[in-house]
């Protein structure tokens, strides 16, 4: 294999990164080159994402990669679902996309199932109903007479609306779509009864394409500001996710994954959409993978419940992540369980006294030291993970044998231990760079350098360090269990 670079970007919901992927001798090795935060904005009482901004960091590490004369062969990008820009008829961005996270979709998805059943919708699409997704924005939004939208002549995946920004082509990457609840994973195509209930047309999107293809090359105004060539875009694996689970260091398909990040999403890759009464009543996800995949999948809370008590407290923000480990080690066990995908966690004004006012409610102790608070997390999150393995277990067509955590939560030891000891399988740990490794390797399989995702994985498992934790005190576990069903509540 030839000594080649390769430029991801990585953007998350909290940071983004510039990376650059160097394969030599069949080896991966990365660099990160910039790092930088992703900040949600509030404006009158709307939370909006600053893509400007995130436009801006691309081009600092693309200046870096001239600078320094690296010789890259394309460029990717990822970054989390469900987010989209609005551009209109001159090609311009409309205005900022909203998060996720902002609150007017609250109460949406029953206001579209009146107009259409809840039934109906997740047979055409096998997705998991969360208020947030691109369908009930977008619903929400004609409801309230959005200009921006009323104006759009067409509507950009965050990823394929940088895309456009650094090459001015259009595009729709499969496995972003996928997030959007609009696509149907059988026909690979966007449903337009539901386009037409949320007030946009198939004309609004651009041709859909999937992992691997090119988008086309730097304009020739950033290269004159980068000083680089007429490098190639590639339309990656745009969801970080399906990047993430591409690069999973899986010997074969018996195995699932727990994408471990400010959202933890746990799923197993399956060669068709599982759809049917089970999976529905489960609120279980079919969303695009590599190579005709389909990720099915669980969306659950993760580091985001520690994520923002570290926010929120100085003194908590202090701790060292071993620190923190040690303090919810020493402290007593399931005293406190919460149910973490509970709608008082999404984003409260503070997350300790969210945790605390579930506890109240559910008749628990509430936490009182930081130790009792990061248990709780901890001991919930692990709960959960059963959780969703049990059912998972339940509707795979494989015998599930392993789970394998990757992403920046695969960092966390005590976690690990903790979900290997309450799904009692072996949980693989790694790699923690999952979505860049995911990003790059897609990156060569477009330059003909890799010819499968076996492939993939297999120089994956030869270029990364992971670590095995066995099962130890199941029974301790199997015990708790019944606490945390007693305790978990879909209405706080």
């Amino acid at each position: 294999m030839k000594n080649t670079y390769f430029f991801a970007v990585d953007l998350g919901a909290t940071s983004g990164r510039t990376i650059v992927g160097h394969l030599d001798q069949d080896k991966l090795e990365l660099r990160q080159l910039t790092r930088f935060p992703n900040n949600i904005i509030q404006v009158s009482g709307h939370f909006y994402w600053d893509i400007l901004a995130l436009y801006n960091e691309i081009i600092k590490g693309l200046k870096i990669v001239a600078e320094e004369k690296i010789p890259i062969e394309s460029i990717g990008i990822d970054t989390w679902g469900v987010d989209f820009v609005f551009i209109g008829k001159d090609g311009e961005l409309l205005r900022n996309p909203y998060s996720y996270r902002d609150p007017h979709t609250v109460g949406a998805p029953e206001a579209f199932f009146k107009i259409i059943p809840r039934e109906k919708v997740y047979e055409q699409t096998g997705i998991q109903i969360m208020n947030f997704n691109s369908l009930f924005q977008l619903f929400t939004l004609k409801e309230h007479g959005c200009s921006a939208l009323k104006s759009a002549d067409k509507i950009l995946f965050l990823p394929d609306a940088l895309g456009y920004l650094l090459t001015n082509h259009m595009v729709t990457e499969y496995t972003i779509a996928s997030t959007s609840h609009m696509l149907n994973p059988q026909t690979k195509q966007l449903e337009e009864n539901l386009m037409e209930v949320a007030g946009v047309t198939k004309e609004q999107f651009a041709p859909i394409v999937y992992p691997g293809t090119t988008l086309g090359t730097l304009t020739e105004d950033i290269q004159k500001q980068t000083g680089l060539g007429a490098i190639p875009v590639i339309s990656i694996a745009g969801h970080d996710t399906a990047s993430a689970v591409a690069a999973v260091p899986a010997v074969n398909e018996r195995f699932a994954y727990l994408s471990s990040g400010t959202w933890s999403l746990m799923g197993i890759e399956v060669k068709e959409a599982v759809i049917n009464e089970k999976s529905a009543a489960k609120n279980f996800t079919n969303e695009g993978g590599v190579e005709g995949t389909t990720r099915f999948l669980k969306n659950i809370c993760g580091m985001w419940l520690l994520e923002q008590c570290r926010k929120e407290s100085k003194r908590i923000a202090a701790y060292s992540y071993d620190e923190l480990n040690e303090i919810a080690l020493a402290s007593e066990p399931f005293r406190s369980i919460i149910n973490p995908d509970a709608p008082c966690f999404a984003n409260p004004e503070s997350m300790i006294q969210a945790i605390q006012h579930y506890c109240e409610l559910t008749e628990q102790p509430v936490p009182e030291t930081d130790g009792h608070l990061i248990r709780c997390i901890f001991d919930s999150l692990a709960m959960r993970y059963k959780q969703v393995f049990k059912d998972l277990q339940d509707m795979a067509p494989f015998p599930i044998e392993q789970l394998h955590i990757i992403g920046g939560g695969s960092q966390n030891e005590l976690l690990n231990q903790f979900t290997s000891n309450a799904l009692g399988v072996p949980v693989i740990a790694g790699p923690t760079e999952a979505t860049a490794i995911g990003n790059v390797m897609m990156q060569a399989k477009a330059c003909k350098m890799v010819g499968s995702i076996q492939e993939m994985r297999s120089l994956i498992r030869s270029s990364v360090q992971t670590t095995t934790f066995e099962p130890k005190g199941t029974g301790l576990w199997d015990n708790a269990y019944p606490k945390y069903l007693k305790v978990f509540r879909e209405d706080i």
